[in-house]
Parts: C-alpha cells; sequence; structure tokens
C-alpha cells in the first residue's frame, strides 16, 4: 500500500558526446577527441588539452579578505532561483594560491579551474580549487548509443564514485565500455566494480597514478541555507561549476528505472507509467520501452544548476568537502525538457559512502528491511477531508520481521526513522533503505494518539 506518485522527477541521463565544431571547443566527454591526440605521459595515458586554464602550484596561506557575494533564494513563478552565498578565502584557495598572486607554472597538466586574480577569489573558487581535481568525467559506450557523466575519486586506488544509470546509460547496456578523464586532462580505461540500482550508485575502477581522493563531509550535519557548489560535466562540459544553497534536506523522490527489476520496484502497479524515466543521451534516438521498475530516494535538494551529465558527480560545500551524489532533476514540463530549473537532488554522502564501500568490498550493497505494509496516515481538515499524509500507517506486519520483533502493530503510525522525518510511506521505504543489514535505528510512531519510540535492528532487503 503506498500512494499516488504525484512528483514527477527526472534522472540526468548522459548525454551522448557530439562532434565539436572544428572553429570552436572539443566536447572533453568525448573518448574519439582524447584518443586523436598523443601521448603525453609516461603512464601511457592521453590529454587532449581542451579549453582548461594554467596549473596553479601550492603556495602560503593568504590573509582573508572581507569581499563577498550576497544573494538570495526566490521563489519566482513556481521555480528557487539560486543566490549567489559568499564569503572570505577559505581552505581550498589557502592551499593553491600565494599572497602575491600567481604566475602559471610551466605544465603539461592543464587544471579545470582557472584563476586569474588570486587577490579576489571568494568560497565558491576555493571550494572548486579544492574539489575539482576529485572529480572526472565517465565516457560510456555499448550497444550503439554512448554518453557522458561524472565521478568523484574515492581513494587512490582508483576507485570512482558515480550512477548506475550513468555506467549502464539509463539501463540500456549491461556491459558498458568505460573511459574516465581526470581534470589534468589525462584519459584512462575503467572497469565496473559494481553497480547497486536500488541506490542508483556504482563503482568504477582505474589503474592511475597521481588521483586526488575527495574530501568527503558529513551529510548529517547539513542545515537547509547551506552553500551547495556542484561540480561536474553537465552537456559533457567537464570543471564546470555552480553554486546556490541546500533547499531543502530528507526529501524523498520516486524516479523511473529500467536498471530495476520490475520485481524489485517500489511502485505497485497501479502507480507503473505515471513516474518520469531515464532520458536516452543526447543525440540518439529515444531506445524501445523497457521493463522498468521505480525506486524511492532520500535526497538533498538544491537550487545549484544541475543539467544532464552532472550525474554521478560532486555536490560540495563552501570548503571543498563532497556533501552529495549528483543524481536527479525535476523537470517543468514533459520528459524533453531537461534543463536545469532550480530544483537538483543529490544521494547524501554519508549513504553513497556506505553503499561505495560495501560495493569495493562485496561487489554489492545491502539495504534495510522493516518489514511492514504501510499506507499514508491522511490528516483531516475541519470539513472532514483528507488533506495532507502526516505518517505512514502500519497496515500488516511480516510474522517473523524486525517489525515483528519491535513490536510495532497494525494501526500504528510511523513518524520517524533514525532520526528522519516520515511523511508517507515513500519516505518510510527511503530512510529504512538507507540503512545497512544489521544496524540498529530508532523508530519513533503513534500509537492510539501517544507517541512512542522502539529500536529496531534492520533486515536485509530482498534483492
Amino acid at each position: 500500500m503506498t500512494e499516488d506518485n504525484t512528483h514527477g522527477f527526472e534522472r540526468n541521463i548522459p548525454p551522448r558526446p557530439q562532434t565539436p565544431p572544428s572553429h570552436s571547443w572539443q566536447d572533453s566527454s568525448r573518448p574519439d577527441d582524447v584518443h586523436s591526440g598523443t601521448p603525453a605521459y609516461d603512464d601511457g595515458s592521453y590529454s587532449s588539452g581542451g579549453f582548461y586554464g594554467s596549473a596553479l602550484p601550492p603556495a602560503a596561506l593568504p590573509e582573508k579578505r572581507d569581499k563577498k557575494r550576497v544573494g538570495t533564494a526566490t521563489l519566482v513563478s513556481g521555480m528557487l532561483v539560486a543566490g549567489l552565498l559568499g564569503g572570505g578565502v577559505v581552505a581550498g584557495v589557502d592551499h593553491f594560491v600565494g599572497e602575491q598572486g600567481v604566475t602559471p607554472a610551466s605544465t603539461s597538466q592543464p587544471q579545470s579551474v582557472v584563476v586569474n586574480d588570486t587577490e579576489s577569489v571568494n568560497e565558491v573558487t576555493g571550494a572548486a580549487v579544492k574539489a575539482s581535481p576529485s572529480v572526472v568525467t565517465i565516457a560510456v559506450s555499448g550497444a550503439g548509443s554512448g554518453g557522458s557523466g561524472s565521478g568523484i575519486v574515492l581513494d587512490d586506488e582508483g576507485h570512482i564514485l558515480t550512477n548506475t544509470h550513468v555506467v549502464t546509460l539509463g539501463g540500456q547496456v549491461s556491459d558498458a565500455a568505460v573511459e574516465i578523464r581526470t581534470s589534468d586532462g589525462r584519459v584512462f580505461p575503467a572497469e565496473i566494480v559494481g553497480t547497486d540500482p536500488l541506490s542508483d550508485l556504482a563503482v568504477i575502477k582505474v589503474d592511475a597514478p597521481d588521483l586526488q581522493p575527495a574530501t568527503l563531509a558529513d551529510s548529517d550535519a547539513l542545515n537547509v541555507g547551506d552553500v551547495a557548489i556542484a561540480i561536474g560535466a553537465p552537456l559533457g562540459l567537464s570543471g564546470t561549476v555552480t553554486d546556490g544553497i541546500i533547499s531543502t534536506l530528507n526529501r524523498t523522490i520516486s524516479v523511473a528505472s529500467s536498471a530495476v527489476p520490475e520485481e524489485l520496484s517500489d511502485a505497485p502497479a497501479e502507480e507503473e507509467g505515471d513516474g518520469f524515466n531515464f532520458l536516452p543521451p543526447e543525440g540518439t534516438e529515444t531506445p524501445q520501452a523497457q521493463p522498468q521498475g521505480s525506486i524511492y530516494l532520500n535526497v538533498i535538494q538544491t537550487d545549484a544548476a544541475i543539467n544532464q551529465g552532472n550525474s554521478g558527480g560532486a555536490l560540495v560545500d563552501a570548503d571543498g568537502s563532497i556533501i552529495g551524489v549528483n543524481v536527479a532533476i525535476a523537470s517543468a514540463g514533459s520528459a524533453e525538457s531537461t534543463g536545469n530549473i532550480g530544483v537538483g537532488f543529490s544521494i547524501p554522502i554519508n549513504y553513497a559512502e556506505r553503499v561505495a564501500q560495501e560495493i569495493i568490498a562485496d561487489g554489492s550493497a545491502s539495504h534495510g528491511f522493516l518489514g511492514v505494509a504501510v499506507s499514508p496516515s491522511a490528516s483531516e481538515n475541519s470539513d472532514g477531508e483528507t488533506s495532507f499524509s502526516v505518517g505512514a500507517e502500519v497496515g500488516e506486519v511480516t510474522e517473523g520481521s524486525p517489525a515483528a520483533a519491535a513490536g510495532l502493530q497494525p494501526g500504528d503510525i510511523i513518524t520517524s526513522v533514525a532520526g528522519r522525518p516520515i511523511s508517507d510511506p515513500r519516505g518510510l521505504t527511503a530512510a529504512v533503505r538507507m540503512q545497512a543489514e544489521g544496524d540498529t535505528v530508532p523508530v519513533e510512531f503513534q500509537r492510539n494518539g501517544e507517541a512512542q519510540t522502539v529500536d529496531v535492528t534492520v533486515a536485509q532487503a530482498e534483492g
């Protein structure tokens, strides 16, 4: 028993690389562009140069400046418009920009972040300089299709975190050919370590020297209004930086996915076809319809601009630490309308890191199972009509399940799991799934109008 899917959300399916104009720039996501170049490094990787700026050498810490950018997040015609939130020079720039200004170093490795005036940098510049070397562009091809997305370097062993829908081209390809391009222009082949369709997360691995692992933040410590900076390769444009704020936390969205088997779909049969599907890579014809499931995801919502190709890339804080993995956008119209409207979504990094480490260790990830069938617990207005859902009402408890062991009963209204508010069945599914098998978490519920809390040790979800 679930509520109807009334919100349309789309995946950022990677756009297919396009042939660049000969008089212009080259699409940095296109493998053919870099393969036509000359090996530039002893490890056999390639660099195609592109439109990157000059490298900045490490230098002494600069004195912080008071120069700021100030803005607001304003609701205009139903769309959130990003304000540019400011501050002084922060740690990211401190490590790269010197007090006396920087003369570009002589190097064969171009950088993706250009800093021309080291005396007037702001916190977005600092965060971008720190985080960008840990964000890569991913090129994927297979079954006559191709596309590009983004990824985050997890460690110096070459593990890179991205989305399942990136490395499967939206579920079209089960064994794709994958390459990555680093922020300094090197290209390496990658292998898929594992995918997890229930979280839309995947890990790939490259054999590459001198990778810079990302610094991970604590996504459980975020506040609405915090600075949020997206870094990735929207539309194949590597090294793109956009900024805004965290619009809300613990948002649950429903996204259609052909990478999710129908038997594992979160949406019941009556909701099939109601959600949005993955979009085909840009420049290709829409593939034939495939059996699809859908998943419920607990996400960070941001008004930092996120577009096709940002998928798998980084959402970072003002210190340049990763707070989320960009995964989806909301559409203002038809499925063909895929541009940013100021409503983007990112998987919290605490959850993403847990899934990634399990994939690296075991090839797959675990997801929590509670063992209840629930329906929306609707409030009533003064006329006695239902309005909003205010929790997930338990209809059935599976015998022998964690819920049964914890004493949950039909009629209980679950309002929180592990500190995450639950307003409807979708939120419950997403919150329980974020837990690893064997985790013990507090579950808050209402029974006969009385608030109660019980600790539940979740089991492993099927699949």
